[in-house]
């Protein structure tokens, strides 16, 4: 049966010598697999539109298994992504977690609209380390996990200065730091945004600015969570840390 579907290349692999695997995130049917025949080939009308990070419409022929493209049309192929080693070590990371946390064939559009939203906003040069950060906290409901944000996971209060607690699974309030000497220090900033990333629709992000030692103190607490309760281990993203941190040094040098 012949399905058309709005989607994004979230993965591509080689198979034999002309043709690739093509992993789509649809719209309309969450994840789906394609054999794009011929695709590798430069002169193929294929070839552009299974690039990855492209937004297009797709026509496929739908099976159990493995479907097969038979032609695409490029809505944007993100071209300001794939010309930046950076961006597209982020967007990578991103695809690569969507990828993990999703089942084939189980339609979620909202999930569909905030990656596009993501990659789109990306593409625009919008600060990637913190749309990263919004994305991985969208990410957890997705993955099963529901941190305890509204107020002190051990007290319940919702007044006070909170750091996280790992253990806890949330925030815990400056009563209850005693309870767990390896929380995580968070300015109140930070504790800010952290619920607000999780929170808030990426549709409605305004300009966006945030302190470098706000920046690192969200990303030990994201990645300290992922490591603890998510179970997945990406290549892109060790291969974004060591990409952050040469980013670092170059910055520290000029």
């Amino acid at each position: 049966m012949l399905q058309k579907s709005e989607g994004i290349v979230i993965r591509t692999s080689d198979y034999g010598e002309t043709n690739k695997i093509v992993t789509i995130y649809t719209r309309e049917n969450g994840k789906i697999g394609v054999m794009a025949r011929g695709a590798k080939k430069t002169n193929s009308r294929l070839a552009a539109v299974t690039q990855p990070f492209t937004h297009g419409y797709y026509l496929y022929q739908r099976s159990s298994g493995l479907g097969s493209l038979q032609q695409g049309e490029a809505v944007t192929n993100m071209r300001g992504i794939r010309e930046d080693i950076f961006l597209t070590g982020y967007a990578s990371y991103a695809a690569e977690l969507l990828d993990r946390a999703t089942e084939n064939h189980q339609p979620n559009p909202f999930l569909f609209q905030l990656f596009l939203q993501l990659l789109t906003y990306i593409n625009e040069d919008v600060d990637a380390e913190i749309l990263i950060h919004i994305f991985e906290m969208k990410m957890l409901n997705v993955l099963g996990l529901y941190p305890h944000l509204d107020s002190c996971s051990i007290c319940s209060s919702k007044e006070g200065d909170f750091h996280f607690s790992i253990r806890e699974g949330g925030f815990i309030c400056h009563r209850c730091f005693a309870k767990d000497p390896y929380r995580i220090p968070l300015s109140q900033t930070a504790v800010k945004l952290l619920r607000l990333f999780y929170y808030f629709d990426l549709n409605r992000l305004g300009s966006i600015s945030v302190k470098p030692q706000t920046k690192k103190e969200l990303k030990t607490v994201i990645d300290t969570y992922y490591q603890e309760y998510s179970g997945l281990y990406l290549k892109s993203k060790k291969f974004l840390d060591q990409m952050d941190a040469l980013r670092g040094k170059l910055s520290d040098q000029s």
